[in-house]
């Protein structure tokens, strides 16, 4: 390699993950504008196809070059936001939504400041749905992101932007949320690895305590296992206010990856969270692929039912997710100082968070108690098990356009938007189909969510169309030590790092 050289050669740049370009760095063998410049490049390439990026701030990352702090552990490697809930001073944060198209952040959210702290170098905000909502990406606003293993098909959401630019190539590492399963979802759809820390172990702050009573949590995206334990030792821990506190890991998750998992005991189910529905053979395949190599290493391995109540699972976040989103456009209106309309949103949203006007302050309650079942449930599982695996997506990725509304589907949102009978559609069949339909593809993530436990995402099947297929593997409330561990030992089993779209 030429130090001197304006950008660093793609095929050089793409086969080194973010802890070797830090190498690469304090060794000076490249500089982090020639990093910067091979990343802008590849951008630039790809992003008019893909839609990854939506937000360039090539500039701002190349000012952010000049003040790199000194001995950072990934100093120079370039690196991309979410549009949503992470704010970068000075810099436009839209959350997919019409509304906030002018709003831009005046101060750095607490994980920002802590990736800056790592040296880390952003240059642009990734493509998000609306608020986050749906786990594929499609905004009106920003229009869909592609996959890059054929870009007819979605890279799932609500982190689809990032992992669209990590898969192809522009970044080895990007930020994610998942509130239902958006760090897990598009690692699944993309070929990624991607884990969703444990509740309190990354800070919101100071913006948010909580978003969704506790089911967000950010972390990133990364090609590597090694990356996402180097992040998140970068990023973890509370900040001043926080509402959650957790106990801190014995040691850096970066030493985990290496370090040889105990012998484990590992549940796998294959069971669908509605009972209408079935789990696609490829998924099913994907698992039990898995459970073979898993005793191929050693580990004892038996299949079990979902081992928790589904209509709970079902009911209480859907109602979850209707009084969030009716908060949100509450938010709205106090940040444009005037009532939310109709169209400062996209259709979905508006009827979600109008639906929720059905519902009175002791429904949202009462359903938030009955998450402490979900948490016995698998606090008590986990005294038998130490992980528990199941597919990511009860279903290979889908094409775009796929979840779109229907034509019956979008007068019945109309319906809401007019306020009509909304104390009956509580009631009705109404609410059963919306949760059935959004949470049938998000059956196994969203348990995570609303438990608080470490969960990831592991790239280890393709379909026989070439699209990846994600395994999941959640773990005991902080535990996110043995996940790195076993993480680290799957890929050295079945690498996955050199497996890149075309």
């Amino acid at each position: 390699m030429n130090p001197s050289s304006k950008e660093l050669p793609f095929d050089e740049y793409v086969r080194h993950d973010a802890t070797a370009l830090a190498e690469l760095v304090r060794n000076g063998d490249v500089s982090p504008a020639e990093l910067l410049a091979t990343a802008i490049a590849r951008a630039e390439a790809v992003n008019p196809t893909l839609n990854a990026i939506v937000t360039p701030l090539y500039e701002k990352g190349r000012t952010v070059i000049e003040q790199l702090p000194a001995n950072a552990p990934f100093r120079g490697v370039p690196f991309l936001l979410k549009d949503l809930e992470l704010g970068w001073a000075g810099t436009a944060l839209k959350s997919g939504s019409r509304a906030y198209r002018d709003y831009v952040s005046s101060t750095d959210s607490d994980t920002v400041r802590r990736f800056l702290k790592a040296g880390l170098v952003p240059f642009g905000k990734t493509n998000t749905p609306e608020f986050g909502l749906t786990p594929y990406t499609e905004s009106t606003l920003y229009g869909p992101a592609h996959n890059p293993w054929n870009p007819a098909y979605s890279p799932g959401g609500s982190s689809g932007g990032s992992a669209v630019a990590v898969a192809a190539g522009i970044v080895p590492a990007a930020t994610a949320s998942d509130g239902g399963g958006s760090i897990r979802i598009p690692a699944s759809c993309c070929g990624l690895f991607g884990l969703k820390p444990s509740r309190g172990r990354v800070s919101l702050g100071p913006n948010y305590g909580e978003l969704w009573n506790g089911a967000v949590i950010g972390h990133v995206l990364t090609r590597s296992v090694r990356d996402s334990a180097g992040l998140l030792d970068a990023i973890a821990g509370h900040s001043p206010g926080d509402p959650y506190l957790i106990a801190p890991p014995n040691r850096p998750y970066a030493e985990e990856v290496g370090r040889e998992p105990s012998k484990l005991r590992i549940a796998f189910s294959t069971q669908h969270l509605m009972p209408s529905q079935t789990t696609d053979p490829e998924c099913v395949t994907a698992v039990r692929e898995t459970v073979t190599l898993l005793e191929k290493l050693g580990h004892m391995v038996d299949e079990v039912p979902l081992p928790y109540e589904k209509t709970i699972v079902t009911e209480a976040f859907f109602v979850n997710v209707l009084s969030e989103t009716a908060a949100t456009l509450r938010e709205i209106s106090q940040y444009l100082r005037r009532p939310v309309r109709r169209d400062d949103v996209e259709l979905n949203t508006w009827a979600l968070g109008r639906l929720a006007e059905g519902f009175t302050a002791a429904d949202v309650a009462y359903q938030k108690r009955r998450w402490n079942s979900l948490n016995r449930a698998m606090g008590q599982f986990h005294e038998t098990y130490d992980l528990f695996l199941t597919p990511t997506l009860p279903r290979p990725p889908i094409k775009i356009g796929t979840f779109q509304n229907s034509v019956s589907e979008a007068r019945t949102m109309k319906l809401v938007d007019a306020m009509r009978g909304l104390k009956y559609l509580k009631g009705t069949k109404l609410i059963a189909e919306l949760a059935e339909k959004s949470l049938g593809y998000i059956s196994y993530t969203v348990i995570a969510n609303m438990t608080g436990q470490p969960s990831m995402s592991v790239p280890l099947h393709w379909s026989a169309e070439g699209l990846p297929i994600g395994v999941m593997f959640s773990g005991r409330m902080g535990d996110e030590a043995t996940l790195f561990q076993l993480a680290g030992q799957l890929e050295q089993a079945r690498p996955w790092f050199n497996r890149r779209p075309a």
